[in-house]
This record gives structure tokens, sequence and C-alpha cells, in this order.
């Protein structure tokens, strides 16, 4: 197989398989998350993995070291990894399909293969069926029941979305350099992602141009494009080569604003303004607006024309959902959207004493650099799993590098000592209430247990909200997009508690979290419920997710008045504890 034929996507599916296999082994648990790193960079750049191969440049990808890159070489010089080969043989060909199945993992799949001698998925099937699977000791019928229901027909087939985290970078990264091209006025990214939705299809960019051939020319030119799907008068489609489809359309500048508000969405948002539009005898389309009555057409070269034209105030992107926001556009009632400058400070992340990548200074560097008025450093607690937590002793350890290193630095930025402390089955937390006593932040979180059923689920995190050492609640419903669905809760209670309890709720700026999602933000909103917007943080890169969580907090129509930290140190300090 030659490296022409090998897209980023299929050089990643390697590596994705040898970190199944191996998890499947029971390999150590560092090796096998950085294959699942590495396999995530490979197919997420916009770049060519065969071409960074032949220009010695694949290790300038996150998570891609010399061993991988070695292998990559390798691949794309024979088609194979010798490693992988070794891998695959050894293992039941199935065995890496039932492991993805949700609540199954690699244990269990391994267990069901081995103890019942089985090679392939439809063996497994079968022996579901015939109820062979319950008896292995500590499985049952809910084993078996989990497995039927991941191997039904199509249950693999659904096409997800991709996030946000990785569309925007390559949306913005097209806009800059269509931005140098002498024929482009104006360009932006529009669509869900404009919007910023969590997830979105593809890539939509509007352009306004002077010459449509020298703008289309200069786009499909750029070094991410792939290929080039369909090329016409007023649009161009590209496929970058981690599959990304964007499309560019192209107008004349003086209508750029009717395009950006048509193609901005979202489609009931803009089903609601033409009704509203046909009620006041106009007609809106992304060519103008007419008035049906004489004929004229309003061109308009700025979006907030086209909303004026209509009675009502520009509506920010975030809002266009069609919950409420023409209505408020037209009675100037339109919330004050919180914005990502009025963050003064983080109170979630982490370091490498615990998961994270960077040190305890460079995370501290890279917070006074934004600006920060202050920090809040939150390693894991023990019980997070894979060796990654602070005992007692460790985490007491860590408070005092924390209070002498704040010691050291200037006035103006404040150092806290926290935690983020895992949630057990029961409600109780992780550290003792004397260690919490010890700390600045405490962040509560649950990372496990987390097919309880609702009632229990609701029932645990209250519990641990009644606990007064408890600052945040973080990530509430442990969603991960697009792997892993929220935990099953009545998110209602929960809110009722945290304002009951003044615990804080967090809006996480991960992009594979934004939990709070906006719909729940807006909820929060409502109770009267206090928020924080944090990121979460695993590296110094990773504070940049920061305007992810802030957008989903304007989807939840949160002012700055309902996020904490927009506060500086001081009144956040006395808004702490109960």
């Amino acid at each position: 197989m030659s490296s022409e034929q090998l897209s980023n996507a299929a050089i990643a599916d390697r590596f994705e398989l040898m970190a199944d296999l191996l998890e499947l082994e029971g390999a150590v648990v560092y090796r096998v998350l950085a294959y699942r790193r590495a396999a995530k960079s490979l197919r997420e750049t916009a770049e060519s993995v065969a071409r960074l191969s032949a220009e010695g440049r694949l290790t300038s990808l996150p998570g891609v070291g010399e061993t991988v890159a070695a292998k990559v070489a390798e691949l794309l010089g024979s088609g194979e990894i010798a490693a992988l080969d070794k891998l695959v043989k050894r293992n039941p060909p199935g065995a890496t399909t039932v492991m993805r199945i949700p609540g199954i993992g690699p244990k269990t799949a391994r267990r069901i293969f081995t103890e019942l001698g089985l090679e392939t998925v439809e063996e497994v099937r079968e022996a579901a069926e015939g109820q062979r699977i319950r008896g292995i000791g500590g499985m049952g019928q809910k084993t078996e029941e989990a497995i039927l229901e991941g191997l039904k027909d199509g249950a693999d087939a659904t096409v997800r979305r991709t996030s946000i985290g990785r569309l925007l970078p390559l949306a913005e990264r097209i806009v800059t350099e269509l931005g140098r091209c002498d024929a482009v006025v104006r360009c932006e990214p529009a669509g869900s992602l404009r919007r910023f939705a969590e997830t979105g299809k593809d890539v939509d960019i509007v352009a306004a141009v002077t010459n449509r051939l020298t703008a289309s020319e200069a786009f499909v030119a750029q070094e991410w494009v792939a290929q080039v799907a369909s090329r016409g008068d007023n649009r161009v489609a590209a496929v970058a080569h981690d599959g990304t489809v964007v499309e560019l359309r192209m107008v004349a500048p003086k209508v750029y604003g009717n395009l950006l508000q048509h193609l901005t969405g979202s489609k009931h948002h803009n089903v609601a303004l033409r009704e509203a539009a046909v009620r006041a005898g106009l007609k809106v389309s992304e060519y103008g607006i007419e008035d049906v009555e004489s004929g004229e057409v309003l061109a308009c070269e700025d979006e907030a024309d086209v909303y004026a034209r209509l009675g009502m105030a520009w509506i920010p992107p975030e809002l266009r959902e069609n919950r409420g926001e023409i209505e408020a556009a037209r009675a100037s009632r339109l919330p004050d959207l919180v914005q990502v400058d009025q963050i003064r400070g983080d109170l979630h992340t982490h370091t490498d004493w615990s998961d994270g990548k960077a040190t305890l200074e460079k995370m501290v560097e890279a917070a006074r650099a934004r600006g920060y008025g202050y920090m809040s450093i939150t390693d894991h607690s023990p019980s997070v799993g894979f060796g990654m937590g602070l005992d007692a002793g460790r985490l007491r350890d860590q408070i005092e590098r924390v209070r002498a290193l704040a010691e050291t630095l200037e006035p103006g930025f404040t150092l806290l000592a926290g935690a983020e402390v895992v949630i057990l089955r029961d409600g109780s937390l992780d550290y003792s209430d004397e260690l919490l006593a010890e700390l600045d932040v405490v962040v509560a979180s649950v990372h496990a247990s987390h097919r309880l059923s609702s009632a229990d689920q609701t029932k645990r995190i209250c519990v641990a909200l009644e606990n007064p050492h408890v600052d945040i609640l973080g990530h509430p419903t442990g969603r991960r997009i697009g792997s892993r669905e929220p935990n099953p809760l009545d998110i209602e209670a929960v809110i009722a508690k945290a304002v009951e309890t003044r615990t804080i709720i967090e809006v996480s700026s991960q992009p594979e979290r934004l939990d709070l999602r906006d719909t729940h933000v807006r909820l929060a909103v409502e109770a009267g419920a206090r928020l924080v917007v944090d990121t979460d943080a695993h590296s110094v890169a990773a504070l940049d997710y920061l305007r992810y969580g802030v957008a989903t907090a304007r989807r939840g129509w949160a002012t700055a008045a309902d996020i904490v930290n927009t506060r500086e140190w001081p009144e956040l300090q006395a808004q702490l504890g109960p």
C-alpha cells in the first residue's frame, strides 16, 4: 500500500487499534494512552500525515514522539506495522468490537472470549442470546443485554459530528489565510460553528469578494486541502486531510450581511425570523430583504442591518436557536452576555503532580501571561484511578509547594491550593474533612460509577453538595461528547441543591465535555445558581479552551453577574464556601 492511499484517518486507525489491543492485553495504562493520544493527533491534524512524515516534521504534532513517528514511516513504507501485526495475530478478531460496547470494556471482553473460547463477534452475539455469558463469574443478564444492544444492526453506523474544538481552529486558520488574498474583503465562519454549537458536521466560510475566481484559487491552494470536492461560480467545497468538509460561499460585499445571517442559522431561528418578516410584509433571503408590496430589496453589508430592518436588536450568534431570542430582541431585553475578557481567573487546573503535562511553575506563568488575577491548582484525588491521584501525604506536600511559590509572586496574582476530589459512590469524598479544610478551593467531581440509576446518581451528588467544604461541582453530568453519554441525573434537583448549599456549578471549557451544556446553563441561571467557567486545563495550551466554556455559558444566556470568576479575588473569596 502506497503512502498516497493512506489518509490521516487510515493511519490513525492503526494506532487506535494498537491502543485497543494493548488495553485488551492489560498493558500499562500510560502505554495505551500514549497510542490513543498519538492516534487523536494524527487523525485531527489538518495537514497530510504522509507529508509531515516525509519532511521529518511528524514529531511536531502533540503526542507524537520518535517511536510513533518511526512506526508511521514503517507503515507508509511497507503498508504494515510489525508490532501491530503481532498484536492482531495473538488476539481474537472480534475482541476490539466487543470491548467498545458501552459497559463492557477490555477486561470483560477478554474474559468472554477466553473463558468461552470464542473468536468472532457473531459467536459472542450467539453466546449472549443463548444466555451462556451469565455463567461467567461476575457477569449476568445485564452484561448479555448490554452486548446485544451494542451489537444491534446499525448500532455502530451513527455518523458522529465533530467537536467544535477540532473544527474552530481549522476554520480560523482558513479565514486567516484567505484574509491575505487581495480579492477577499471580509470573511468569517458561519453555520453552527459561529453559533458555538458543541459539534458540527462541517465548516462553512462566508467571504465578501471582489473577484470570485481569485478568491477560490486562494482557498483551494491552502495546505490543509486534500481534495477539491466541487467548484461553482459562488461556492467551493474542499476536504481537509482530517476528513472535514469545508465550503466557501462568496458574495459581493454589499450583501455580505444577508448571507452571513442566512448561513449562521440555526434553521429554527431562521424559520421564526422569516415568519416574523412575513407578518410585517417582508421577505427575507440570503440575497436581501424584499418589501413585498413595493418590490424594493434591501441589501445589507452588515448583519446588524438585517435585524434592524426587521425591527429588532442584533442577536448574538450563540443565541440563535429559537429559544425566545427573537421576542427578546424585539423588546430590547437581550441579556448582556458574558465575554472571555471578563474572566479573571481559573479555579480548575492540573499539573504534572497528577495527570497534567506541565509543571506547577509553567501553569502559573501561563495564567499570569493571560492577565489572570488568580489560579487554583486542583490535581486529582486518589480514587480517580490509574495512579494519577495524590494521596493525603502528596497533597500536603503540594499545598506546601503552592504556598511557597505563592509567596514569591508579585502582588496582583493569587495562587490557590485546591484539589479535584472524587465523589465516591455514596456521595462521600475522597479526602477527609480535616484535609479538605486546608484547601482554598475544593472541586468535587464524579469520575466513576457512571451507570448508577438517575435516583442514585442524583442522591450521590446532592450528598456531596451537602459537604460544607465543597466549593464547586465539577463537570456535573460527566459526559464526554461523542464517547460517553451524560450520567442519568435529575439536573434540576442538582441545581436546586446547589442553590440551597450555595455550591458553585462548573461550566467545563473542555471541548469534549462542555458540561454544563447550554440548556442546563440556562436552567441554572433561571434558578439563581452560581456558575464558574473553568478550563480543567491539563496543559498550558488547554488554558485557551476558555472560549469554549464562555461560549457555552453565552448560549445559556449567562451574563457576567452569573459567573463567579468574573470577579476579582477578594470579592470571590468572600463568596466561596457556605
